[in-house]
């Protein structure tokens, strides 16, 4: 009894803590609770698909795998996902900065501009109907606080990958936003 609750306990451990070594972009949002972010410049390695990041097997991570692998780059986390149509981006940690990486047919290496973004901390298996009930709680939260405007549309952020149980996995919605411009129009 005693060994299996050791391998039990041993084998949530392995699941839950594979991506802590690697060097993060941000820091997480707690589960359940909404924030403003301010994103970071940072370089992407980006892959496309055709159709929605949720339809079986769109091939995005391998792509991005194997362009890591090649290059030398180092994992980060965590990797972002719009949804329609499907993307997947990496990115370049602090110290292969100074790599001269460049884009290929299947990935683009771009940078993206800092970002401020509302975002919320969610658990559980990665999947469409997640990412879209907490979309929906990103914005209520924005249709109460009149403060900010949307500014694009929501993605995802995956913080682990895919050997972590479903239960234990870490993601995000993020969606971009600005403040909202109260200044009273100028009468001609």
């Amino acid at each position: 009894m005693m060994v299996r609750l050791f391998l039990t306990l041993k084998f949530i451990f392995l699941s839950v803590t594979p991506l802590m070594a690697y060097e993060s972009m941000f820091e997480q949002t707690p589960v359940g609770e909404i924030k403003i972010i301010e994103l970071p410049e940072r370089i992407a390695l980006e892959a496309k698909s055709g159709g929605p990041y949720f339809q079986s097997d769109n091939g995005l991570f391998r792509k991005l795998f194997r362009y890591i692998s090649t290059n030398d780059v180092a994992m980060t986390t965590p990797v972002e996902a719009d949804i329609n149509p499907g993307k997947m981006r990496f990115f370049v940690g602090a110290k292969d900065k100074i790599k001269n990486i460049s884009s290929t047919n299947e990935v683009e290496v771009r940078t993206i501009k800092p970002l401020k973004v509302l975002a919320i901390g969610v658990r559980g298996s990665y999947s469409m109907k997640r990412f879209m009930e907490n979309r929906e709680k990103l914005v209520q939260w924005l249709d109460k606080e009149k403060k900010y405007e949307l500014t694009g549309e929501a993605y995802a952020v995956y913080w682990d990958g895919p050997f972590v149980l479903g239960f234990f996995k870490r993601s995000e919605v993020h969606v971009p936003i600005k403040l909202r411009d109260t200044k009273p129009k100028n009468k001609k």
